[in-house]
């Protein structure tokens, strides 16, 4: 049986991610596998068979082994591992909530990430963006679902300083994210 190869869906803007100035730096992230989980009543119980607190204020993530776990809704949560398969955290998670009356899903091939890092990140996610990302109300462990652009993404604050976020944005959707950020980006290219 041949091995299927991947090939990222941002490997063609590659270079022009490299030629941005440290002001605002893009790369596209390798790929993690991710489950959505639904689950409700969240609890003791569910942290313990997870092996992490899942967030329940709105709008946020914690790290969870190699990975994040962001909230997206009351009763729903993207978990990611940057070392297991797809399919293994999919059925370590299955495995873990479905006692619960919980499901896992993976949707591994749904979204990829770009990391966004510099002084003028927040600038340029602003030209496309309409919610406060200022340090005070969007530091680290802070998450977002919103538009970026014309693309539905999930922000993730990696920083208390505003320079370091990761977005997230359905594959279909990279290229044209990619060339918006591009274009977003450009005025600050002459930054020292």
């Amino acid at each position: 049986m041949a091995e299927l190869l991947r090939t990222h869906p941002l490997e063609a803007w590659a270079a022009a991610f490299e030629r941005l100035p440290d002001t605002v730096g893009i790369a596209a992230e390798p790929y993690v596998a991710m489950v959505d989980v639904r689950l409700a009543p969240v609890g003791a119980e569910s942290s313990a068979a997870l092996g992490v607190d899942l967030p329940t204020a709105p709008n946020t993530w914690v790290p969870a082994g190699t990975g994040r776990v962001v909230w997206l809704g009351p009763d729903e949560w993207l978990l990611t591992s940057t070392t297991e398969a797809p399919e293994e955290l999919e059925a370590r998670v299955r495995t873990a909530v479905l006692p619960l009356g919980g499901s896992a899903t993976d949707v591994s091939a749904q979204r990829i990430g770009l990391r966004l890092t510099g002084a003028r990140v927040r600038d340029v996610l602003a030209k496309g963006c309409s919610i406060d990302l200022h340090p005070r109300v969007f530091g680290r462990g802070s998450s977002a679902q919103t538009a970026l652009g014309q693309a539905g993404v999930v922000l993730l604050a990696l920083s208390d300083s505003g320079d370091d976020v990761v977005v997230l944005v359905r594959s279909s959707f990279a290229g044209y994210l990619a060339d918006w950020l591009l274009d977003a980006a450009l005025e600050f290219t002459h930054d020292s």
